[in-house]
């Protein structure tokens, strides 16, 4: 009898990425199917093949509709998948309209970046997948209920748990029956907080073999925002933005996100609290999205308040590429909530290239920011920034304000966690950073009497009666672990590029500047030569 098999394909050392691939004697099922946000590095990966054969995975069980879990389901099905997608039907019809938009956004961006590609006389290249073969994809989706038991391929069943994240998210349970009994797992998936204005409390089993558990602020505590004390840190922060002349722009998630800060902006208008100001969703996802999430207002929590937001003479969507291109005509103090939250791609880019360097400007980031993306880079306290091909000086305030994660802190992952009690043989730690994923294993250590263990990329285990244990034949992975949840190179040469802009620019006179560039140039010749004598070292 062979052991089950998991590999850690995504989420290994970072956030994004969630995908994992469970083999069994008779079967191979994936557990999400996500994109790589971050570096460069790890974006790179979102185009190369995949680690294993996808006409040969039988099913995939899919936690949730966010992209980071969702998001390469199209390229799965492109490349050869045609099993079915177990999915809850909030977010089966969440993915209809995100991976469309994932699609358009590819598309789009594809088209731009070879046009300065045969300007440059390099090569072109393809989308990921387009918005047809998201399209393409939507069949194979099979809508599960909470709590039902449900039978897949090689002896396994599932079922999924509200894991109060999102519309729709689950936590998914497993039993895999083997001739020497049976193998329980459960998947976190991304478990909510206790104060998320449309979600519940998160629910799971308890009494599991395997424990696999993300651990995205599994390193800081957060406020205990409930809805007056989150309403009021909004409420000082639109306050001070406050600018005739000025913005406040909000990166923002288009699904759940953007409706949850959309409703708490209203509510404080309509009482009061703050003056009624324009309010524009800059986002046609989160307008697909809205409509989702009013057809679903029975699963929502506060929903009378959600529908008085949608409903309120401030509020407008854009739809158009026109209609958006007009926001930058907008006088007065305005609001702007547009995706994407990481600031990686869609319309929040042109409006953060178009009011960064406006010290009238406030930017309000309301989600995790991941390493190596624009929006970690502000956050983080950049000077000037880069944003299509422009030098961009960031003069605008930029504040965080983790109220609206959609994330379990550490205090509250490790509640989730001990309520799963007993947990028999392991516990595995994904979807986190590294300082995140270790700070968790080390306060889990605690209170566990378990094996906690951070599996790299592409890592593969044995799930054994006794343990987990390494698979030996496992590869070194597609990167090296500290190429993942890090900045890369390409962060590094954007940060030394402004560097140099910003001393030349600061140097006293001509005659300066050209003593800093022949510096930088003996630097570069003097590394061109160590290389050239390494090449004719090792041809020799």
């Amino acid at each position: 009898m062979q052991d089950p098999k998991i590999f850690f394909h995504g989420a290994a050392g970072s956030v994004t990425g969630s995908c994992f691939l469970l083999e069994v004697a008779d079967g191979r099922i994936l557990i999400d199917c996500g994109m790589f946000q971050g570096s460069k590095s790890e974006k790179e990966l979102n185009y190369r093949p995949f680690p294993f054969d996808p006409a040969k995975i039988d099913a995939v069980l899919l936690t949730h509709a966010h992209i980071d879990h969702s998001g390469l389901l199209p390229k799965l099905g492109k490349d050869g998948f045609s099993g079915p997608i177990y999915a809850t039907r909030p977010t089966m019809e969440l993915c209809a309209v995100m991976l469309q938009d994932s699609g358009h956004i590819q598309e789009s961006e594809v088209r731009q970046l070879n046009r300065r590609n045969r300007r440059r006389s390099r090569e072109t290249v393809e989308p990921i997948y387009t918005a047809d073969d998201a399209r393409m994809l939507m069949p194979q989706f099979v809508s599960v209920p909470y709590q039902q038991w449900r039978e897949t391929v090689g002896g396994i069943k599932f079922r999924f748990w509200d894991a109060g994240h999102l519309l729709g998210s689950s936590s998914i349970e497993i039993e895999i029956t083997l001739a020497d009994g049976l193998r329980r797992l459960l998947f976190s998936g991304d478990v909510g907080t206790r104060y998320k204005l449309l979600e519940g409390l998160p629910q799971a089993p308890v009494d599991v073999d395997y424990l696999i558990c993300e651990s995205t602020y599994g390193d800081r505590e957060r406020e205990d925002y409930t809805q007056d004390a989150r309403r009021n840190g909004l409420k000082k922060i639109v306050a001070k933005a406050h600018n005739p002349n000025g913005a406040l722009l909000i990166p923002s998630f288009a699904v759940e996100r953007t409706q949850e800060v959309l409703t708490d902006l209203v509510a404080l208008m309509d009482d009061g609290s703050l003056p009624r100001a324009p309010i524009m969703i800059d986002s046609p996802l989160a307008s697909r999205a809205t409509e989702v999430f009013k057809a679903q207002m029975g699963e929502l929590e506060n929903a009378a308040a959600f529908m008085r937001a949608l409903n309120a003479p401030n509020v407008r969507f854009t739809e158009t590429a026109e209609q958006s291109k007009a926001l930058d005509l907008v006088r007065g103090f305005h609001i702007i909530i547009a995706a994407s939250g990481m600031c990686e791609a869609g319309r929040i880019r042109h409006r953060l290239r178009n009011w960064l360097w406006r010290p009238e400007c406030t930017v309000l980031l309301v989600g995790f920011q991941a390493a190596g993306t624009l929006g970690r880079i502000l956050q983080e306290g950049a000077s000037v920034v880069r944003i299509q091909g422009d030098e961009i000086q960031v003069n605008a305030t930029v504040i965080p304000f983790d109220a609206y994660s959609g994330h379990a802190d550490a205090s509250d992952l490790e509640t989730w966690v001990v309520a799963r009690r007993p947990i028999e043989k392991g516990v595995f730690l994904v979807h986190g950073e590294p300082q995140a994923r270790s700070a968790l294993a080390a306060r889990l250590a605690k209170v566990l009497q378990v094996p906690i263990t951070e599996p790299r990329l592409d890592d593969g285990y044995f799930l054994t009666k006794s343990g987990g244990r390494l698979v030996e034949a496992v590869s070194n992975g597609r990167l090296a672990p500290e190429q993942v949840g890090r900045p890369d190179w390409h962060n590094d040469f954007q940060n030394f590029v402004l560097d140099l802009s910003d001393r030349l620019n600061q140097a006293a006179d001509q005659k300066r500047r050209a003593l800093i560039l022949r510096k930088v140039r003996r630097a570069l010749e003097s590394e061109y030569d160590v290389i050239e004598k390494e090449n004719r070292n090792a041809v020799g």
